[in-house]
């Protein structure tokens, strides 16, 4: 991108949240690309991830964003199964309540749903889906070809960013120079990394998100398992309602359950006491929150639907 384009381009979405103007799916598209690539000097990027944050993305420039991060790494292959394989994205991790995230991954994986679960190893104040995978002996992917072999032989892979998507782990890492989320946190949790239609579970923290991402998946993609999850992590909330929509067409269907009793949780969020806990459910020595357990018939459910 030459420096009058992308002069350009700052001057239509710098201009304040009620002036700014959004970009062509093109621009959008070519100005991602050429984050990814490492080639909009840092002034500019600078400038670029702010007045984005300010402004917020249009649904035509999440979809040119999320074209760019698609084209910039290599897709898996799912394993050859007659069900599409899920993709929980784990970027939020537990600060109050325990991360579950791994319990939900084990049990839709034992359903013969093959499962891939990508995000990020660590994060200040808070305890990572890698982090209770770890705890429970689950050794992380250490490349694409390693997550493709965990999941032909297990049906459950999990792989930090950095491995799966490099150019996209560069630009969260900007978070560290700038201190503020970016675009790219929000294209993440929305990858789709095999060569073949994946389930994608969609989770976010405000419900105004709900309806954002509920657009988007009816008018730019499709697949999408979407929910208010716990903590901003892919699983159900434990002690809500456990509603899910599902996205695979111009009109959502919810699926909804009862959320049952006060379900029993780990002592605490640390994660060697959280993976003790999932073992001893996945044993059936507890019992799993009904939230979780319908999450993961609907995930179930739109696998196989998704490979009719």
């Amino acid at each position: 991108m030459d420096k009058p384009e992308l002069t350009r381009i700052i001057k239509e979405i710098g201009r304040g949240k009620n002036a700014a103007r959004d970009l062509a799916r093109d621009d959008a598209r070519a100005l991602f690309t050429a984050m990814l690539a490492g080639e909009i000097p840092d002034l500019q990027l600078g400038a670029v991830l702010i007045a984005l944050r300010i402004k917020g993305e249009s649904l035509q420039e999440l979809a040119g964003f999320l074209e760019a991060c698609e084209a910039s790494y290599p897709h898996l292959i799912a394993p050859p199964v007659p069900v599409a394989p899920v993709v929980i994205p784990a970027y939020n991790g537990a600060r109050q309540l325990p991360n579950l995230t791994p319990l939900l991954a084990h049990l839709v994986a034992r359903e013969g749903v093959p499962v891939l679960v990508q995000g990020v190893t660590t994060d200040a104040g808070r305890v990572t889906t890698y982090e209770v995978f770890a705890a429970m002996g689950t050794v992380a992917a250490h490349s694409r070809g390693d997550a493709q072999a965990q999941l032909a032989a297990h049906g459950l892979a999990f792989i930090a960013l950095e491995i799966l998507a490099p150019p996209l782990a560069r630009v969260l890492a900007l978070r560290r120079e700038i201190g503020l989320r970016s675009s790219g946190h929000t294209l993440a949790k929305m990858l789709q990394p095999f060569t073949t239609p994946a389930l994608r579970l969609v989770s976010v923290t405000h419900p105004e998100y709900l309806a954002r991402m509920r657009e988007f998946f009816t008018t730019c993609a499709a697949h999408a398992l979407l929910l208010r999850g716990a903590e901003g992590e892919a699983v159900a909330h434990p002690r809500r309602e456990p509603l899910v929509e599902w996205l695979s067409g111009k009109t959502p269907e919810v699926w909804s359950a009862s959320a049952g009793e006060n379900p029993e949780l780990p002592q605490s969020r640390d994660a060697a006491v959280t993976a003790e806990w999932i073992r001893q459910a996945l044993d059936g020595k507890r019992p799993v929150p009904a939230a979780i357990t319908h999450q993961v018939a609907c995930c179930v459910r739109a696998a196989r639907a998704m490979a009719c």
